[in-house]
């Protein structure tokens, strides 16, 4: 159809729903939640946004863990479409923002190539929330003028990985992972080889930005002994690099 959008159908809101806390979705999230006519939401939606939705509003969980087949995200795009062609407003609601690892531009090109109509609503990254949730800010003038988002769990259908941990190591001051947990031990081993010292600074957040937040604070010899030792479960944000050092003075909460 070469993405030209019919009239007769509905519209999809691909939105970003925040790292968790409620009080921090958009004033557009907020209104598409009160009147979609359903919403298809993902595992990183807190349960504090979900008790936003209205009663008779129908709601579809459709989100994806580790592991699990990459045909689930098949699934979602057909829901979309089901309900688009039928005239619905559909909310796609993600955790984070739609297009910082959140397939958010997969979906809207399925969405186009389709004849959907669709927007796209930005929200609050877990990797920006739960950094300022801890007192940790990613840039700072005296520590750090870079940063870089990586994921920590790459597609595993791809030929070739295209994370460059050789590059990324001594590439930029700061160093946000999302889904990194598993992998941490992999991760790290490459990062010292290819120049991050034993002591550089490594900050673990579990539940960003939600009261059960959890904050693990340590280096590359002592990190993993101290996720284990506080219960630390996927998913967490990882933050490496000096601005670390900053979370005893900027912690607020």
């Amino acid at each position: 159809m070469n993405g030209i959008k019919n009239k007769k159908y509905g519209k999809v809101y691909i939105c970003g729903a925040g790292p968790g806390d409620p009080s921090l979705i958009t004033v557009k999230c907020w209104d598409l939640i009160k009147n979609s006519d359903i919403i298809l939401y993902d595992r990183l939606v807190s349960s504090g946004i979900l008790k936003l939705i209205p009663e008779d509003t129908p709601k579809v969980y459709v989100g994806r863990s580790s592991g699990d087949p990459t045909i689930n995200q098949f699934k979602t795009n057909q829901i979309m479409l089901q309900y688009a062609l039928t005239g619905k407003q559909v909310l796609r609601l993600k955790g984070g923002d739609p297009f910082i690892f959140g397939r958010g531009g997969e979906e809207a090109e399925f969405l186009n190539e389709n004849a959907i109509d669709f927007e796209i609503i930005p929200g609050i990254s877990s990797a920006i929330g739960a950094a300022i949730y801890s007192g940790i800010p990613l840039t700072h003038r005296k520590f750090s003028s870079s940063v870089a988002i990586v994921t920590g769990h790459e597609d595993p259908t791809k030929e070739e990985k295209s994370v460059r941990w050789d590059k990324i190591a001594t590439a930029v001051d700061t160093i946000v992972i999302l889904m990194g947990v598993e992998k941490l031990n992999s991760i790290l081993k490459k990062l010292k080889k290819h120049g991050l010292p034993d002591e550089t600074k490594i900050a673990v957040i579990e539940k960003g930005t939600l009261k059960e937040q959890k904050i693990i604070i340590g280096n590359f010899n002592n990190i993993k002994k101290k996720m284990k030792n506080a219960s630390i479960q996927p998913p967490a944000v990882i933050i490496i690099g000096e601005v670390v050092s900053l979370s005893e003075r900027l912690r607020w909460i």
